[in-house]
């Protein structure tokens, strides 16, 4: 049923119809590793000089998630939301519910545009809901893929997910198979929406496993508690069929609030309580998130990480339970987070963003020294680089200087068809300041260098400012490899750093100099801030892919279906199967 302005309004019912699997397959795959561990990379080419912007790094997603004892969650999720914009900008989503009647509404564009106004928001009732924003890095940015996405049967599920899941193409083999309860009907190229249904498919099995086990037979009603476990066990299946990087928060009709986490616990997702007077009677009211930055302006207070394997569910009552659903977890979180995809006012896994920063400036304070370059003043490349410069330039006792201006109203900036333009594209969005500039010695910090296309302008700016020289530092090392668990890079055709020395990449840039952080300083600055890290993820640096299930071929068919822009122009999604030629399609 759909309401007006695009709310979509559903009332779960307990039985659905099985629909047939709609999907395609991709060639098998064989594991080959390097001598030192990591994954040998597919044949590269050398760096292209297409393609322009700020970055060529783009976030995956922002998820959250509201339990309230009384009052509509729908304006504290929009708050969140936007808090949590940045991790994504294709798509927003929302589903609120009293879990009797669920309403969802979700559209490409920004949260701002997509809940634009108080008609719209009154429309989302209810005092429990849970809110997506979106970068896609698997499937397409149609709409159709904008979370949350929704199964009727069991129970009656949405989910949202923050992560990209890496067996994908098994799993939907495995859904329309006959090792499926169902045949389920997927309807995008998602992997969420797998992981979604891989789930679903394991509570019904959990159901029937619970009915033969205790005999129950006919229509006889099941107690809350054993639904709840009946999740916690398919939760179980789930984590042990599922591989890659996913932190989730669903509303499930009969039970609650859940939010999980893979066994390595690669994205983050944070819990966060505040208590509330109802009735004269404190009750606790809880949040999941992406990040707890998200919890402040809402009045919540951080509670603790989500651990790895670890499924909580607030059920509808409120009450909070939990379960470990994987052995042998490990805490193995995304190194990225906290150079690029992160807040700074973020805290992750015990660590402050923005102290995780600070201590990379100061590691790269004694690598710039190393170098003896006589300089005269630090500039940081804005936005994500200014806490890493301004402890780099204490260190080395430089002044600190704001260089680049950034307009903060362009918007997006799309790929452009010719030279020129892609230049203007980045001379938009900063401006260099002859004042600054003029006749000055320049160390520029960023965050990180990954096609350097940008940079190059950037350079090419500096001078035209009238700098005498031109320094680069980067916060991060080179990126040489892709990241397959849920951040948006460029194809490694277009990394500048593949197939290229620290000195090649300086000459490339037009740089006088160039020196990149430390791969074991990059580490050590998080293992300093968290002994109880068992290794970070940082394949993209070192091509060690911590969920064990990543080799060469899949890496080369991963340049195939195209990375970034290429793959985001819109493809087929889905067909009957190959040998099908007048099976339905659906676009985007």
């Amino acid at each position: 049923m759909m309401a007006k302005g695009g709310v979509s309004a559903y009332r779960p019912t307990r039985r659905a119809i099985a629909r047939p699997l709609v999907t395609a397959t991709s060639p098998s795959r064989f594991a080959r590793s390097s001598p030192g561990g990591g994954v040998v990379p597919p044949t590269l080419q050398p760096p292209s000089s297409g393609g322009a912007g700020r970055r060529q790094v783009k976030r995956k997603c922002g998820i959250i998630g509201i339990y309230k004892t009384q009052g509509a969650a729908a304006f504290e999720l929009y708050e969140g939301l936007l808090m949590l914009q940045h991790r994504g900008q294709d798509s927003a989503g929302m589903v609120t519910t009293d879990f009797e009647r669920f309403v969802e509404k979700k559209e490409n564009g920004l949260v701002k545009d997509v809940f634009h106004s108080k008609s719209v928001m009154d429309k989302l009732p209810g005092n429990v809901g849970i809110g997506h924003v979106r970068y896609p890095t698997a499937g397409t940015s149609s709409a159709l893929e904008a979370q949350p996405f929704f199964v009727n049967s069991p129970l009656g599920i949405f989910l949202i997910h923050n992560g990209n899941i890496t067996n994908t193409d098994k799993l939907r083999e495995r859904l329309q198979g006959s090792k499926s309860f169902f045949n389920r009907c997927l309807r995008t190229s998602s992997d969420s929406e797998v992981l979604l249904n891989v789930w679903a498919d394991a509570i019904h099995r959990a159901h029937q496993d619970h009915l033969k086990r205790n005999k129950i037979v006919g229509k006889q009603d099941i107690q809350k508690e054993v639904v709840t476990s009946i999740v916690f066990e398919a939760g179980k299946e789930m984590m042990q069929k599922v591989k890659g990087a996913y932190s989730c928060i669903a509303l499930v009709k009969g039970v609650g609030l859940v939010g999980f986490r893979d066994p390595n616990g690669i994205r983050p997702l944070v819990l966060g309580k505040r208590t509330t007077m109802v009735g004269g009677a404190p009750k606790d009211e809880y949040i999941f998130a992406s990040e707890d930055c998200a919890f402040g302006p809402i009045g919540y207070q951080r509670v603790r990480d989500v651990h790895p394997g670890e499924m909580i569910i607030i059920t509808e009552e409120g009450e909070m339970v939990s379960s470990m659903c994987a052995e042998n977890t490990k805490l193995n979180p995304c190194i990225f987070e906290y150079i690029y995809l992160a807040r700074p006012d973020s805290v992750l896994n015990d660590i402050s963003v923005y102290k995780f920063q600070l201590e990379l400036g100061r590691r790269l304070a004694n690598q710039v020294k190393e170098k003896g370059w006589d300089v005269d003043i630090a500039v940081p490349v804005p936005d994500g680089a200014r806490p890493i410069a301004i402890q780099l330039s204490a260190e080395l006792g430089l002044p600190y200087r704001e260089g680049l201006v950034k307009n903060r109203y362009v918007g997006r900036t799309f790929i452009m068809p010719e030279q020129h333009l892609r230049e203007l594209s980045v001379r938009r969005k900063l401006n260099a300041m002859s004042a600054v500039f003029k006749n000055q010695r320049v160390l520029l910090v960023d965050d990180s260098i990954i096609r350097g296309t940008t940079m190059t302008q950037i350079v090419e700016m500096v001078r035209s400012a009238g700098a005498k020289e031109v320094y680069l530092a980067s916060a991060s090392p080179p990126v040489r490899h892709p990241n397959v668990y849920g951040v948006d890079m460029p194809s490694t055709k277009e990394f500048i750093a593949t197939d290229q020395s620290v000195d090649d990449i300086r000459q490339a840039l037009g740089a006088d100099g160039l020196v990149y952080q430390d791969l074991e300083d990059l580490y050590g600055a998080g293992y300093s801030m968290n002994s109880d890290i068992d290794k970070f993820d940082g394949a993209c640096f070192d091509g060690k892919y911590v969920t064990g299930n990543i080799d060469s071929e899949y890496l080369k068919q991963l340049e195939i279906d195209g990375r970034g822009t290429d793959r985001r122009k819109g493809k087929l999604v889905s067909s009957l199967g190959e040998g099908d030629k007048s099976g339905v399609q659906f676009s985007m």
